[in-house]
C-alpha cells in the first residue's frame, strides 16, 4: 500500500510539473491533481498495454518514438475523463507526457521493483 501511495504521489508530481511548465496543461486544484494521478495510473495499467499491442508495427517502424504519442493520448484521455484537468491540444499533450515520463523515470531510480524506497549501504573493511 505504501508503494502504491508513493507511485501516485510521483505521478501527481509529474502532472503538477507539467501543469506549471506546459501552457496547455491545466489542473484546477489539489484534489483534481490526486484524481488525475489515480486515473492516469489506471489508464496506464489497463488501456495503454492494449494500445501498445495494437500499434506495435508502427512503434517498431518508428523505433519506439510512437510511444510518446501513445503517452500523450493517455494524458489526453485522462483530461477528457476528469472535469478538473484540461489538455488543450496535441503538442501540450506530447510535452506534458514527456514531463510526466521523465518524472517517473527519475523517481524509479529511487524506488525498487517492490515499490519501496531503496538505499545502498556500503561498509568499508
Amino acid at each position: 500500500m505504501r508503494g502504491f501511495i508513493i507511485r501516485v504521489l510521483i505521478v501527481a508530481a509529474g502532472l503538477w510539473a507539467a501543469s506549471k511548465l506546459v501552457s496547455g496543461v491545466t489542473i484546477n486544484d489539489g484534489w483534481s491533481l490526486i484524481w488525475a494521478a489515480l486515473v492516469l495510473g489506471i489508464i496506464n495499467a489497463i488501456v495503454r498495454p492494449v494500445v501498445i499491442l495494437l500499434t506495435l508495427p508502427l512503434t517498431l517502424l518508428t523505433l519506439g518514438l510512437f510511444l510518446i504519442i501513445i503517452n500523450a493520448g493517455m494524458l489526453s484521455l485522462t483530461a477528457w475523463l476528469l472535469d478538473g484537468m484540461t489538455v488543450s491540444g496535441f503538442w501540450p499533450a506530447v510535452f506534458g507526457a514527456i514531463i510526466v515520463s521523465i518524472t517517473g523515470i527519475l523517481a524509479s531510480w529511487l524506488i525498487g521493483d517492490q515499490g519501496k524506497v531503496e538505499t545502498i549501504n556500503v561498509e568499508r573493511i
